[in-house]
């Protein structure tokens, strides 16, 4: 490997590290992921906690956890949350 080359991988493992220690590095992109308010929706649902536990297949104390804010939801849990959150009504899909 010659020396330029070199360098060039040295300055981005440099680069890496800063990004990784969260500072700011040129060209790259932070996305920030928010965690659903999963009480708030459920709520906007007019639902009760059981009932909204069964209705998106999680266990009580799951949801319980997530509102609570001890866990966060993930995966499609978070996506069919965000998808009620967007519009309360679509728990009614979930109901047949």
């Amino acid at each position: 490997m010659d020396k330029k080359h070199f360098d060039q991988l040295v300055k981005g493992v440099r680069e890496m590290k800063r990004h990784m220690a969260g500072k700011t590095v040129r060209g790259s992109k932070t996305t920030v992921v928010s965690t659903p308010d999963v009480r708030m929706i459920r709520e906007s649902a007019q639902i009760s906690q059981s009932q909204f536990a069964k209705l998106i297949g999680v266990n009580l104390r799951t949801l319980q956890n997530w509102e609570q804010h001890r866990t966060k939801p993930t995966g499609p849990a978070k996506a069919l949350l965000k998808i009620v959150a967007s519009d309360p009504r679509a728990i009614e899909a979930l109901h047949e």
